[in-house]
């Protein structure tokens, strides 16, 4: 609902998003990645190390990302290769990759937490028996991208679950997997996603032989 303009009360009122970004959060290029994970070592910010590389190999939304499970990522002593939440938005289950980094990272993490199975993996620090908020997981990102020189105002938690699936687009232009991987249920949501455009589909009509 808008302001009118011949509202008297809504005179000199500045509009509810004055000063943000708006529209939809930048993906990470891999050299910001390495960035960050060095920002991270450096700081010896295990947890955050380990928070940061699922959330690229995942690329689940902030609130299933915030309530795995150690369950969810373990295998007896060691960490899954692949794993599977079901979505909250969606109630569907999607599957994930757990690359080489990210299981090191997760593994050193894990064995400093402790814990069961039954456990969060990223507990909540005012709740023994909750998990990080997502609230919580936004400001780490902000602080994050803060930390290499980008501007938090263009940059969140879905730049993140964005990164790993445009990065994966680019390299293939495969749409269909692009869904897949990311949970979609309509694969126009993953071209709005990824704001794919004409530009897009010429070059990779261009790149094709026939």
């Amino acid at each position: 609902m808008g302001i009118s303009q011949y509202d008297p009360a809504a005179k000199g009122r500045p509009a509810w998003n004055a000063g943000q970004q708006v529209g939809a959060k930048r993906a990470l290029k891999p050299r910001q990645i390495w960035a960050i994970r060095f920002f991270l070592d450096r700081e010896g910010r295990m947890r955050d190390r380990a928070l940061f590389d699922l959330a690229i190999d995942s690329k689940l939304r902030g609130c299933d990302l915030v309530k795995i499970k150690i369950g969810t990522l373990v295998a007896g002593r060691e960490i899954r290769a692949r794993s599977m939440v079901v979505q909250q938005k969606t109630g569907k289950p999607v599957q994930f990759e757990i690359a080489s980094d990210a299981r090191a990272s997760l593994l050193s993490w894990l064995e400093r937490r402790g814990g069961t199975v039954d456990d969060f993996a990223f507990p909540s620090r005012v709740d023994a028996n909750g998990h990080l908020s997502t609230r919580q997981y936004a400001r780490l990102v902000d602080e994050w991208v803060s930390a290499i020189g980008l501007r938090r105002e263009e940059y969140g938690t879905h730049s993140l679950r964005r990164t790993k699936a445009s990065i994966i687009y680019k390299a293939t232009g495969n749409l269909r997997a692009v869904q897949i991987l990311l949970g979609h249920t309509k694969i126009e949501n993953t071209v709005r996603y990824l704001g794919v455009d004409v530009d897009d589909a010429l070059e990779l009509a261009e790149a094709t032989e026939v």
